[in-house]
């Protein structure tokens, strides 16, 4: 079984959000912190990890997160907040302080 992870990036509460998945939880958040790729995270600034749901199978982490695409922002706000009131840097608490991008 491996690890695979869907999560929710924010650039602060209640703004714009963008939803992934990853099987490399800490590395990815590090790119999106980094600014290592062009395009809509970095465009909008998302380093904040505020959501996440691991799961152990790559269709079944994939599903998810077309799923949780396909959702209302309403709803997908409300599942962040379920977990993570204050839209916290979840990253703080989860990751380790330094982690290695590949380039």
């Amino acid at each position: 079984m491996k690890d695979y992870f869907i999560y929710i990036m924010a650039n602060h509460r209640n703004g714009t959000i963008y939803i992934g998945v990853t099987n490399n939880l800490a590395r990815r958040v590090a790119e999106h912190k980094s600014g290592a790729f062009p395009g809509f995270t970095r465009k909008y600034g998302l380093k904040t990890l505020v959501w996440y749901q691991h799961l152990g199978d790559t269709k079944e982490a994939v599903l998810a997160e077309k799923r949780l695409k396909n959702w209302r922002r309403l709803k997908k706000v409300e599942l962040i907040e379920d977990m993570n009131p204050q839209w916290n840097d979840l990253s703080d608490f989860l990751l380790p302080r330094e982690v290695e991008l590949p380039f």
